[in-house]
């Protein structure tokens, strides 16, 4: 199987089967999203859905959070990873909003990573979900699981990974297959023990090719 048919094949099948394509985060505007995904790193997506909603009643925007302090922040997200940094992010990221972006959540990548707390992968997060930009995000899970698949070849880290995807998936597919690699290895093609036998690709799967062949003369040769 060529890489043009693996892509082809996985993207069909999450096309016709998949979920809805969307993030797990909470959120009711480009600000709200913003502050979900610097917290989410590094963090479970329901650990933030349960701490953002006092954080979003007190502070609803940029205007209210940067007139705060990452001390006061900290109090709100206390529970979840790192919250000595990201209160700090939260802040200064709030104070950068209005100083540099009158206030608006920017959409193009090279200035969202200006932001205190925004790493490539939350910037492509924000210009894919709220702008629909054709921009891949690679966590853990997507990079993960694009090489087991075999859409990737030898990605030694994130950009490396982002850089071939977006090379074969299709601009308008972008934002969607962000989603599904994502959930696709948060809930089927899990780090240690992937559900290869529930799995809907895994005849595209070189992961799957691998394990089922050295099952397959394992067998033989008892």
């Amino acid at each position: 199987m060529t890489k043009k048919e693996r892509y082809e094949k996985v993207l069909g099948y999450f096309q016709n089967n998949a979920a809805p394509a969307e993030t797990e985060l909470n959120y009711s505007n480009p600000f709200e999203l913003l502050v979900a995904v610097i917290l989410s790193a590094q963090c479970t997506d329901k650990r933030v859905n349960l701490t953002t909603p006092a954080l979003f009643r007190d502070f609803p925007n940029p205007e209210a959070m940067a007139a705060s302090s990452s001390e006061v922040l900290f109090n709100y997200i206390k529970s979840i990873s790192y919250p000595n940094n990201k209160a700090k992010h939260l802040a200064g990221m709030a104070k950068m909003l209005l100083s540099d972006f009158k206030g608006v959540v920017p959409s193009e990548v090279d200035q969202l990573v200006k932001l205190p707390g925004v790493g490539r992968k939350t910037a492509n997060v924000i210009a894919s979900v709220i702008y629909e930009k054709p921009t891949m995000a690679v966590d853990t899970h997507v990079f993960r699981v694009s090489n087991r698949i075999g859409l990737t070849s030898n990605a030694k880290n994130p950009l490396q990974s982002e850089k071939q995807l977006v090379k074969f998936i299709p601009e308008h597919l972008i934002p969607k297959a962000h989603h599904w690699l994502i959930l696709h290895g948060r809930y089927v093609c899990l780090a240690r023990n992937p559900k290869c036998e529930e799995c809907g690709i895994k005849l595209y799967c070189k992961y799957y090719e691998k394990q089922f062949i050295k099952r397959k003369n394992l067998t033989r040769n008892n």
